[in-house]
């Protein structure tokens, strides 16, 4: 749990310090530095989806945990959330106000992708938090950044950081036996694609239900391991599939 603390830290750092160096920009500085961070949420989002073994298997898993996110209603509880903390926080919310915006791109930012995963399993299992001491330093810089645009609801998404990773953390023994190098390959591209999807909402482009498709991210695996199953049923149709 060390490094789930560390990024804890940084976040509530960075966003504290985006806070006060954001009430002294102009918002054209603060909206370009969003987009920056827009920018390189889509190169980041682009080079782990690209590291997908078999794009059909991604796309199943996309579609599939959109399906399921949106039977769960994941966005919608997402919302719901970062609007409860603003109630408790300045006593009034809304939809669209920067306080929610703030609170769910954060936690999907800083909860989706590779480093979330292993450097929580790496934590957890051997008690080297190397990796995620690394992400905290680019959480607690993205956080900033965020921060002097986005407000408070940045903040607050180190509970969503303690929580997620926390989580992982402690059950990594299962998890680490569980997951084998394909399956934590076609989760990254599942993530990685997600994260595409917060680059298009950062740079005001499209408004992407992103936390629907969080199940996707349990459902890649899955699909891995059921791969040799449905490659060996195709192949009898003679419709073999990429391993």
């Amino acid at each position: 749990m060390v490094g789930t603390l560390i990024n804890v830290a940084t976040v509530m750092v960075g966003s504290g310090a985006g806070m006060l160096v954001g009430s002294r920009l102009p918002e054209r500085i603060r909206q370009t530095v969003l987009h920056g961070l827009g920018l390189m949420t889509l190169v980041i989002g682009m080079s782990m989806a690209l590291q997908t073994q078999n794009p059909l298997r991604m796309l199943a898993a996309l579609l599939l945990g959109g399906v399921i996110g949106e039977w769960l209603g994941l966005e919608e509880r997402l919302h719901a959330l970062g609007r409860w903390l603003e109630t408790r926080v300045s006593g009034s919310s809304g939809e669209g106000s920067a306080f929610v915006k703030g609170f769910v791109t954060a936690s999907l930012v800083f909860c989706v992708g590779p480093m979330t995963i292993l450097g929580s399993i790496q934590d957890g299992l051997t008690g080297d938090y190397t990796l995620l001491a690394i992400k905290a330093t680019l959480d607690g810089f993205a956080s900033l950044a965020f921060s002097a645009s986005l407000g408070l609801g940045v903040m607050f998404a180190a509970l969503t950081v303690l929580i997620y990773q926390g989580a992982l953390t402690l059950g990594a023994g299962l998890v680490k036996a569980l997951l084998t190098e394909m399956m934590i390959t076609e989760m990254t591209a599942v993530g990685g694609a997600m994260i595409l999807g917060i680059g298009l909402l950062l740079l005001d482009i499209k408004r992407v239900r992103v936390a629907s498709f969080l199940p996707g991210l349990l459902i890649a695996p899955i699909l891995v391991a059921l791969t040799p199953t449905i490659n060996a049923f195709l192949i009898r149709l003679g419709i073999p599939l990429t391993p």
